[in-house]
């Protein structure tokens, strides 16, 4: 199998089939590319498990340092359909990557990076690989070694925010389990919200499947809200206050 590295060199110049808002709307190259900074990653397909549980999530989860560092879009290719990328993307509760079905594979094969995957029953699919592209120009690809199965070693969102800038720290995740109506909880999310800080919200309570049992599993507490940030268990609202205030 040969891969080719077109670093030097333009993108292929096509039209994406995409769904937005389940609206068609055709997207070229030129408009993906022209004048902007890209992050490109391409991957084997939608809904498979190391797309899945890696390599997808972690561009999503780097986005915003990735803007930190000049990037203008994160782009995630594969030969899949629209209506495949467009549930992923939902399956998965992505926000900052933009997912481009190459339905034709034609950017793919124009990439020097369409591969047989007919032993998995997938057909011809893209070789798993990133890039950065700057104003359609291909100024860096990872593309994974030429081995059997699907290797995962150089085209994950750490190496290439460490090409962009090995100094880069990337964000410190927040977490916050809260139940309906609780007003210290809304007065947890405010102040994160007032320091610009995103989090992620888990709601407690009937229906949810997170108990207090599970609070108190993780926090040792059961009182809600319970704060983490970074991995480290911060506390509820008033030691949410001083952690902020120490900052």
């Amino acid at each position: 199998m040969k891969l080719t590295n077109k670093e030097g060199q333009a993108v292929p110049q096509v039209v994406f089939r995409t769904r937005e808002n389940n609206q068609w709307r055709d997207v070229s190259s030129k408009e993906l590319f022209s004048g902007r900074t890209v992050v490109v990653f391409a991957l084997p397909g939608a809904f498979t498990p190391t797309c899945s549980s890696s390599h997808l999530p972690r561009y999503n989860e780097l986005a915003p340092t990735f803007r930190e560092n000049g990037v203008d879009d994160i782009l995630c290719i594969s030969v899949n359909d629209a209506f495949v990328m467009e549930a992923w993307a939902k399956e998965l509760a992505v926000e900052n990557v933009r997912l481009i079905p190459d339905g034709n594979a034609e950017f793919t094969a124009g990439m020097g990076m369409l591969v047989d995957k007919s032993d998995l029953g997938f057909g011809r699919r893209s070789w798993r690989y990133s890039m950065l592209v700057r104003d359609g120009i291909i100024e860096k690809m990872f593309i994974e070694p030429d081995k059997p199965g699907d290797p995962f070693e150089v085209s994950d969102a750490d190496t290439m925010l460490r090409y962009l800038n090995p100094e880069a720290r990337e964000p410190e995740f927040i977490a916050l389990f809260t139940r309906e109506g609780c007003p210290h909880c809304a007065r947890a999310k405010q102040m994160l919200k007032d320091r610009g800080l995103a989090f992620e919200e888990i709601r407690t309570g009937m229906g949810s499947g997170v108990s207090s049992r599970s609070i108190r599993a993780v926090s040792g507490r059961s009182t809600v809200p319970q704060v983490f940030i970074g991995g480290r268990h911060i506390g509820g609202a008033d030691d949410l206050a001083r952690y902020l205030s120490a900052q």
